[in-house]
């Protein structure tokens, strides 16, 4: 019973509640602070800055910065070059003393003084105002030089470059003999050099290039079909006549006497093949072989007649000794007067038993023929018309047989 009276004790008088915040009062804190720095316009309002701000756009102002810098450097730029050219102008420095100054390489036929000629006037000139393309110009007006250039090299020096041209042929024009390229340029013949080329007619000083570079292809495919057998016919032409594109003419160098042929405009290596077959046949059936034609197909004109034959003028003594020191073969030197020759042509002759035709070759009576040098007439030929006319009535060997046996 007196438990029962005793007086009770609850929970929270046993353990009294402390005065600090619970856990869940300290994160619903938390929670507001956060929403609180969100939505601050509802709190204090925040400081402002004032800036001032300018009239031209960023871009603007640092594009014309970049624009002052480069007009600085460009005027300082400027200056300095001014400063340069000035003392390049004026210092003697820069100055070409003396030929030995000037550098010359290339030269073979040229001769230095043709060079100098023409740059030695910008001795003592200022190596910056000596005018290289006018110089390279005038350079390339002297007949050997193909291409020149002129360079210059700080402080006093100048260097030329000569390219000569390569002769491929001699040409004989008027009373001298020259060399020419395979362009027609006409050179003079060098003073210790020989060359092994025909002498090529029908050129003249006065015709434009034009003209000549079209002869100088027909030479050179005279020439190339010539050697292209293996043979090297070339080698044993004196002349060769380019007067005439559709007729030229080659002149042998044949020790058993100068035959000039006739090869057309076209195949001329087997016309010449024609030449060389038959050459000593015909020397044991006439008197004397001076030319043939052989333009024409399946006809063969021995000694035809050469009215009408460009004559050359004769060689002084003193162009005559410079061709002969230069290589130019005798045959080439002597100056043929050409009247009329006798001329052997086919004619058909028929026997009365036979009615074929067969071909023979008849002599024709000629006049007067001489060969003229400058060691005076040759006695290996004629010299009257009587002895001339004399020769041509014996008959050739083919018609003397058809005469003995009818």
């Amino acid at each position: 019973m007196a438990r029962k009276n005793a007086p009770t004790i609850s929970q929270e008088e046993l353990y009294p509640q402390s005065d600090e915040p619970t856990r869940q009062d300290l994160d619903d804190a938390r929670l507001f602070d956060l929403d609180a720095e969100q939505e601050s316009p509802f709190l204090r309002g925040q400081k402002r800055v004032s800036v001032r701000r300018s009239s031209l756009p960023k871009k603007t102002v640092t594009r014309l910065t970049w624009t002052l810098i480069v007009l600085v450097v460009m005027f300082l730029g400027s200056v300095a070059v001014a400063a340069v050219y000035h003392y390049g102008e004026r210092s003697w420095r820069f100055r070409v003393d003396s030929s030995d100054h000037i550098e010359i390489t290339g030269l073979e036929n040229v001769t230095r003084s043709q060079v100098m000629e023409v740059i030695g006037g910008d001795i003592g000139r200022n190596i910056f105002f000596v005018p290289m393309a006018q110089r390279k110009k005038q350079l390339e007006q002297i007949p050997w030089v193909e291409s020149a250039s002129v360079m210059r090299f700080v402080p006093n020096r100048l260097k030329i470059e000569i390219h000569e041209r390569t002769p491929v042929a001699f040409a004989r024009v008027g009373s001298r003999i020259l060399l020419v390229d395979d362009v027609g340029t006409l050179m003079e013949l060098p003073n210790k050099k020989k060359y092994s080329f025909p002498v090529i007619l029908g050129m003249n000083s006065g015709e434009p290039l034009s003209t000549r570079i079209p002869r100088m292809r027909i030479y050179d495919s005279v020439l190339s079909q010539l050697d292209s057998s293996g043979a090297h016919y070339s080698q044993d032409l004196s002349e060769v006549d380019l007067s005439d594109p559709d007729d030229v003419k080659v002149l042998t160098n044949n020790p058993e006497g100068e035959v000039l042929i006739h090869l057309g405009s076209s195949n001329y290596l087997d016309r010449y093949k024609v030449y060389v077959g038959h050459v000593r046949e015909w020397r044991q059936q006439f008197d004397r072989v001076e030319s043939v034609d052989l333009r024409y197909d399946r006809q063969i004109i021995v000694n035809p007649d050469l009215n009408g034959a460009v004559k050359q003028p004769p060689l002084s003594r003193t162009a005559a000794k410079a061709a002969m020191a230069a290589g130019v073969k005798p045959a080439a030197l002597t100056t043929r007067l050409m009247s009329s020759s006798t001329a052997l042509v086919p004619r058909p002759v028929a026997t009365p038993e036979k009615k074929r035709t067969v071909k023979a070759w008849h002599r024709k009576p000629s006049r007067k023929k001489t060969w003229v040098s400058k060691t005076g007439p040759s006695k290996k030929y004629p010299r009257t018309a009587t002895q001339a006319a004399r020769a041509a009535r014996k008959p050739s060997p083919s018609i003397a047989k058809e005469q003995e046996h009818p």
